[in-house]
């Protein structure tokens, strides 16, 4: 049996995390990278990673996707480039027209039909017609604050509320994160963000209650959140982020789900850069009231950097072996990591 065949769109601190994982497994090959960094175009990946004497075949990094899926044989892309559906869009659809099956970073693509449903109509109707699947995935939205507070609920008679709250460390993070969170931004600056309302914050709250509120049965009436800086005092420094001190070193956000004209979901999610800085441990707890009541904590906080690059990786069979369409982590098998050969998990 051939390996499980991969094509990585957007080779930054997700993208090359990824690459690093799929090395270390068995039964799956990268075949093809496409990035757009002048410093990574027309290099071996290999040579980007430090992994020279990596047991891989020798891939370079092309900055032309046309070129590369023309040319190369792929059974899914991991596309991690964008947090939002509307700018995902036409790269996903590129994918799957050219029939390969797609795992995507972007948070929105949890579940898109939150805040684009037209747009995922569109992307389901084109992943049916080509015959692949697409599932949005991360640590967060993906797992933590949805399809594990959903997990949890599975040894419950009844549920009456739901409270998620992840306190995280946003150091392992890209460019593009930072720029989202508002990082190293004077104060007035991020307000004035806010208040136009141009400040991303934290993607993914409303399609995690949309994604819990489907699996329960509940009828999501209304949903709000809210935002507001993080301020440092002291200058804390991550590898893709700066702030000063006085400045923004990340995002609170919060966020709820109102179901029957009350409150069902709280979401809460203060997010900054090296939070040990400021004396600010991490961790994920979900508290749901009902019967009987359910109190979970993770302390430290479940790797926002590895979190998100191991869901990745670990779905693609699942993705693979899905029936055609746009998917949502409560359509597939609850993910695990994958220690055995990959190729023994494809079931066409």
């Amino acid at each position: 049996m051939e390996n499980v065949k991969v094509l990585i769109w957007g080779f930054g601190a997700m993208g090359s995390g990824m690459a690093n994982m799929l090395l270390k497994k068995q039964g799956v090959e990268i075949v093809g990278i496409c990035d757009m960094h002048p410093d990574r175009v027309g290099k071996n990946f290999k040579e980007v990673l430090d992994k020279k004497d990596a047991n891989h075949p020798d891939v370079i990094i092309n900055n032309d996707i046309d070129a590369l899926l023309k040319d190369t044989k792929a059974d899914i892309c991991i596309l991690a480039t964008d947090s939002f559906t509307k700018k995902a869009y036409d790269k996903i659809i590129k994918l799957l027209e050219a029939k390969l099956n797609v795992v995507t970073t972007a948070e929105e693509m949890s579940y898109p039909k939150a805040g684009d449903p037209d747009l995922a109509i569109k992307i389901d109707e084109c992943a049916k017609k080509n015959g692949v699947s697409v599932l949005g995935t991360g640590v967060n939205p993906g797992l933590i604050m949805d399809l594990l507070v959903i997990v949890l609920t599975g040894g419950m008679e009844e549920v009456d509320h739901i409270t998620a709250r992840r306190v995280n460390s946003l150091s392992p993070f890209g460019p593009a994160v930072m720029e989202e969170q508002g990082v190293g931004l004077p104060v007035d600056k991020f307000n004035s963000l806010v208040e136009k309302g141009e400040m991303a914050g934290h993607v993914g709250f409303k399609e995690s209650v949309g994604m819990m509120c489907e699996a329960l049965g509940w009828n999501l009436e209304k949903f709000e959140q809210q935002m507001s800086p993080i301020v440092t005092d002291v200058d804390r420094k991550s590898p893709y982020g700066f702030a000063a001190k006085g400045d923004v070193a990340g995002v609170n956000m919060t966020g709820q789900g109102w179901v029957d004209g009350e409150v069902k979901l709280d979401m809460q999610h203060p997010q900054q850069i090296e939070p040990q800085l400021a004396g600010q441990d991490t961790g994920d707890y979900i508290i749901i009231k009902g019967n009987p009541e359910v109190n979970m904590a993770i302390t430290p906080e479940v790797d926002g950097g590895i979190g998100t690059i191991a869901m990745c990786v670990n779905m693609i069979p699942h993705v693979i072996n899905a029936s055609a369409g746009l998917k949502t982590m409560i359509d597939l098998p609850v993910p695990r990591c994958i220690m055995g050969d990959m190729r023994k998990m494809i079931n066409k």
